[in-house]
């Protein structure tokens, strides 16, 4: 699974968003890299889980391996959780004598061996969590030394739906991409990062989306060193949301079931949902209920789709239900024939007891949540019920495919 942090070098891994799989490196630039990551771990002899992390020039290909881990990480879990492949259970094997070819895909039903690469047709963006809140005169300034305690994982088919996504999970206060309101922008603010600097980045995007020449996609590539394909993926955001004639229509629709002054107006929902854009922002925006929006959505047909994790790009059937919705789709993975003949043309079950699990990582919390729930899962399997765990941290056991 290759990855790459939103950052530049400089700031720690576990500090920076990441986004898996790459976005802004050339099919080149990728095997390169990956020829190299093969030489490093045939020259040290490791056998097991090992993940590699390197700086590369934006404009060559020069290049340092920073790190060389030959263990399981928080960057291991990520990586695992995002392609549903099992590192920890496969580099276990590994390490007991067991060969590669002689592992079964336990995703495929074992249709497959272990001993492939994940290919992944869907986006995952990690967002880190801090509690620098909770310490009196805590550093803010991100640098080397990892300070981040936790983070979320969000799934989507583009960059920008699983963006906003995660910035909703990782904190309840965030809405999405956008700025807090009342705060000043300073070329500092875009320039060091910090772990308030993404807040900042939407401010001066959606300036520019508002026509102020100072701010927009260069100068905040300028100060941050932030690539552009990053920057120009979160720009439409920040442009529909300076778009006035757009929630002006939205609002009058929304407020009226017979009004046709929008006449694309489930383009228009689909092209926001599409872009990360929740049921609260939009009703926020067109001075609405979240109800109400909720309700004219569903009203037009635009509902999400439910996409399964399946490790090869769906190329072979997935067995196990790690699940994720999207706006980018037409049909359920879950009601396609080559699904359902995999379960022996039978549907998949509806209905059964969801559980929530912790969420992000917390301080003194997240741990004891996390047992409570895997244990009311295996509770109601022991009960013959159905449940339904829905939760967005990959460090934690509730995540795993197989609870």
């Amino acid at each position: 699974c290759n990855m790459e942090n939103f950052d530049p070098l400089g700031v720690h891994t576990g500090d920076s968003m990441v986004i898996a799989p790459s976005q802004t490196l050339s099919n080149d630039e990728y095997h390169f890299l990956r020829d190299a990551a093969l030489r490093v771990v045939r020259h040290l002899g490791i056998v097991g889980e090992c993940n590699i992390q390197y700086a590369l020039h934006p404009t060559s290909k020069e290049y340092a391996v920073i790190e060389v881990n030959p263990r399981l990480s928080r960057s291991s879990a990520l990586a695992s959780k995002a392609t549903g492949y099992p590192l920890a259970f496969v580099a276990a094997k590994l390490a007991m004598g067991v060969h590669l070819p002689q592992l079964r895909n336990k995703v495929t039903g074992g249709a497959t061996t272990a001993c492939f690469e994940p290919a992944l047709d869907y986006c995952v963006v990690k967002v880190p969590r801090w509690d620098l809140g909770k310490f009196q005169g805590a550093h803010r300034v991100l640098g080397s030394a990892m300070a981040s305690v936790g983070e979320v994982m969000a799934i989507g088919r583009t960059f920008e739906e699983a963006f906003q996504k995660a910035l909703r999970m990782v904190d309840p206060g965030f809405a999405g991409f956008e700025p807090r309101l009342g705060e000043e922008l300073t070329d500092d603010d875009i320039r060091i990062p910090t772990d308030g600097r993404i807040w900042k980045i939407a401010q001066a995007l959606y300036r520019g989306a508002s026509g102020d020449s100072r701010w927009g996609v260069d100068a905040v590539h300028d100060l941050s060193k932030i690539d552009k394909w990053f920057l120009s993926r979160l720009f439409p955001i920040a442009t529909a949301s300076a778009d006035e004639n757009l929630w002006k229509q939205l609002s009058q629709a929304i407020s009226s079931t017979n009004d046709i002054s929008c006449p694309n107006l489930k383009e228009q929902f689909l092209r926001l949902k599409k872009l990360g854009f929740s049921d609260k922002q939009i009703a926020t925006r067109c001075n609405a209920t979240e109800t109400a929006v909720r309700t004219t959505r569903l009203s037009l047909g635009v509902e999400p789709c439910v996409k399964q994790i399946d490790t090869l790009a769906g190329e072979f059937a997935a067995a196990t239900n790690y699940l994720y919705t999207t706006y980018h789709g037409d049909e359920d993975d879950d009601d396609d024939d080559s699904a359902r003949a995999h379960r022996g043309g039978r549907k998949m079950a509806r209905g059964g007891v969801l559980v929530l699990g912790s969420g992000p990582y917390r301080i003194g919390s997240s741990v004891e949540f996390d047992w409570c729930a895997v244990s009311a899962m295996r509770a109601l399997r022991a009960a013959g019920a159905r449940g339904i765990m829905i939760n967005c941290n990959p460090e934690t056991v509730t995540t795993d495919y197989d609870v």
